[in-house]
């Protein structure tokens, strides 16, 4: 019982009357709001190997909290109608990240590869394709972007693996 007597004798400690008002401790901020992909820039998508593209975006708003996985299309060549969506497969537990004005979160996009040299072929037998492109969706906006390097994206199937945003 003393811890007990020892917290409720604290309680009434720490407020304090102060020339007749109440001084309480400061109330917490409130939680950032989710991003919003217009205060987002994308900082591009740099290759990490063959098969591999790191995407990141940078908060160019107030804090904000960004959540799970982008969404992936292989570029409609300018007409955004035309943009070809690829099945994003998560790898990790997506958590939310809050982005400080300037602050940037990356995601890790894996494609299964093409094998072989120029024209290259799919294990599965499946066609390769390729595109100068990709429109990355992140926080309800798309942005397009290319490679690092100018090459283009190529892949066999229709699916991508994407960590969640950290």
């Amino acid at each position: 019982m003393r811890v007990s007597r020892n917290a409720a004798a604290l309680c009434t400690v720490t407020a304090v009357l102060a020339g007749g008002l109440l001084v309480a401790a400061p109330a917490e901020a409130a939680p950032a709001a989710a991003c919003s992909g217009a205060r987002l820039s994308a900082a591009g998508a740099v290759r990490t190997d063959s098969t591999r593209v790191r995407f990141t975006v940078v908060n160019d708003g107030p804090a904000c909290v960004l959540r799970g996985f982008p969404t992936v299309a292989l570029a409609g060549q300018g007409a955004p109608d035309r943009n070809a969506p690829l099945r994003v497969v998560p790898r990790g537990e997506a958590r939310p990240v809050l982005l400080a004005r300037g602050g940037s979160a990356s995601t890790v996009l894996a494609f299964t590869p093409v094998l072989g040299e120029a024209d290259g072929y799919c294990a599965s037998g499946a066609e390769p394709t390729t595109s100068p492109s990709l429109v990355v969706g992140v926080a309800g906006t798309g942005f397009q972007v290319a490679p690092s390097d100018g090459g283009q994206f190529a892949l066999c199937g229709n699916s991508v693996r994407a960590t969640a945003f950290r």
